[in-house]
């Protein structure tokens, strides 16, 4: 058994980064939103450095021994809009290069709305880790010890309280002086809600989008808002594929789950159950759509090649079995597999896509600047967030072949402390003044966030939780909001919010 985690990954390597992008739906991170090109002036007229100015800070490696000493941590700023007196928007790109989001310094994002809003300043901060922002030179376990959810809050306490920033007054803007907000989507979201819960009165407001507050190991429920939005007729033909590959699983019937693999090319892929994790990664392009996605996105590809034949689109209940197998195989040996194969990387599918041979560079490679690598120690040791098939009592577009069990075995421990990690940051039940929740009904990750169907939570004025129709994050992105109007009423809210919050803070004068 193996992660489905490393096997998207994996995939990812073997391609030789031609469709990198495409592989990293599984995790819960932010969209890369890059700086617009340019000099960037002032209100004034004064000019400011490049967004992509890199800018560092010497943190601690670790909070609970300070005698280890510092790393440099990098970070991103923007003062464009700032006045004396305004905020400090502060947020992480979370499990990521943070080099690949500049753009949320900017007003493409509702942080630079805030800032534009209430003349604040905002910052980009690289998560220990991830990226270049690392304690020690390599991420071996004995290193990634240090990567745990309780030193990421600490850091950006630690930064907030001694970072002299870089724009004028910047020696005088502590969050004892100045209101604070901290700002995250995603992972970084859920962090947003943790920091705040664990360390009270150092960050003045949050912002969270898509916050995935909720740890937890046996994380079926993600593909459940793709279940319910994606075409009926594609989720009908999917089902029946994945119902056909578990029944022959079942019976052990070996000669037609032969005949089943080999129809996507991948007839020398060993283990059952690896196969069954390659059929989730056309599900996750899912969590790549936007409002403002066109037609061409390859998730609508895919269902296309299913169900649009000879010119016909198949009704509700999809074109059937035989037709699903043909067409899913077809798309998956004509995009994925096809570009994986002219990478020349790897010459079969065991190589590229198996999970078992622990002895793969993979599993093995410990440079920095791996996000895999990092984030697959925090699923393992805390968040969990496994993506496996459902209860039998709900529609199954995974297999249920992939049970935790397949995702724990290369686990240390054995299994992540979701539990631990919901008792101390609160999870569902998080209750912070002035943290404003915005959620996805379309987002996979919808039911570990403050809006799942599986908690009853309300919305007040100190907390309040707004859903839109979005997908993941997509609040952050100003553009969603111009292309969807209950995301504009998201991201206006938030706006008032902050506003109204901010007139509270003592000797706050805009």
């Amino acid at each position: 058994m193996a992660l489905a985690f490393a096997l998207v990954a994996l995939f990812a390597v073997c391609a030789n980064a031609a469709i990198p992008s495409a592989m990293m739906r599984g995790i819960p991170a932010l969209p890369p939103v890059s700086a617009p090109d340019g000099q960037i002036y002032t209100p004034n007229g004064t000019a400011l450095p490049s967004l992509d100015t890199v800018y560092t800070f010497n943190q601690l490696k670790d909070h609970t021994n300070p005698g280890l000493g510092t790393f440099t941590q990098r970070y991103w700023m923007n003062w464009q809009y700032y006045q004396p007196g305004g905020p400090i928007i502060l947020m992480t790109a979370g499990e990521d290069n943070a080099e690949n989001y500049t753009g949320y310094l900017t007003n493409q994002t509702v942080n630079g709305l805030i800032a534009q809003q209430q003349n604040g300043a905002t910052i980009v901060i690289e998560h220990r880790f991830f990226g270049f922002s690392n304690p020690y030179p390599d991420l071996s376990s004995q290193s990634l010890a240090l990567l745990t959810i309780q030193q990421a809050i600490d850091d950006f306490v630690f930064f907030a309280q001694q970072a002299t920033l870089p724009m004028p007054g910047g020696d005088n803007v502590k969050p004892d002086t100045t209101p604070w907000i901290l700002i995250g989507g995603s992972y970084a979201g859920a962090l947003t809600a943790w920091t705040m819960t664990n360390q009270p009165n150092i960050f003045y407001a949050g912002y969270s989008s898509s916050g995935v507050v909720e740890a937890i190991t046996d994380y079926w429920a993600y593909f459940k808002p793709i279940q319910e939005y994606m075409p009926q007729n594609c989720s009908a033909d999917v089902q029946s594929v994945i119902a056909y590959l578990d029944g022959l699983y079942a019976v052990n019937d070996t000669e037609k789950l032969q005949e089943l693999k080999t129809a996507f090319g991948l007839g020398s892929l060993s283990h059952v159950d690896d196969f069954a994790a390659v059929l989730e990664i056309n599900l996750f392009d899912w969590q790549n759509l936007a409002p403002y996605t066109g037609p061409g996105a390859m998730f609508f590809q895919f269902c296309d090649a299913l169900e649009v034949k000879n010119g016909q689109i198949a009704g509700v209940d999809g074109w059937g079995l035989d037709n699903a197998i043909q067409a899913w195989g077809g798309f998956w040996n004509s995009t994925y597999y096809k570009l994986g194969k002219s990478s020349h990387v790897y010459t079969d599918a065991e190589t590229c896509l198996g999970t078992y041979n622990t002895s793969q560079s993979y599993w093995t490679n410990t440079a920095v600047n791996n996000n895999w690598r990092s984030w697959l120690w925090m699923v393992c040791n805390q968040v969990g967030f496994y993506q496996d098939g459902p209860p039998l009592d709900q529609p199954a577009i995974v297999s249920r072949i992939l049970t935790p069990g397949y995702f724990e075995t290369f686990s240390s421990p054995p299994q992540p402390s979701t539990a631990e990690v919901d008792t101390t940051y609160s999870g569902w039940n998080v209750e912070v003044d002035r943290l404003f929740f915005a959620n996805g009904q379309r987002d996979p990750w919808r039911e570990v966030t403050v809006s799942s169907e599986f908690v009853s939570k309300a919305s007040t004025d100190m907390q309040p939780i707004y859903v839109g129709d979005g997908f993941h994050c997509s609040d952050m992105v100003t553009k969603s909001g111009v292309d969807d109007a209950t995301i504009a009423e998201v991201q206006s809210a938030a706006l008032r919010y902050m506003k109204t919050w901010l007139a509270d803070y003592p000797g706050y004068e805009f």
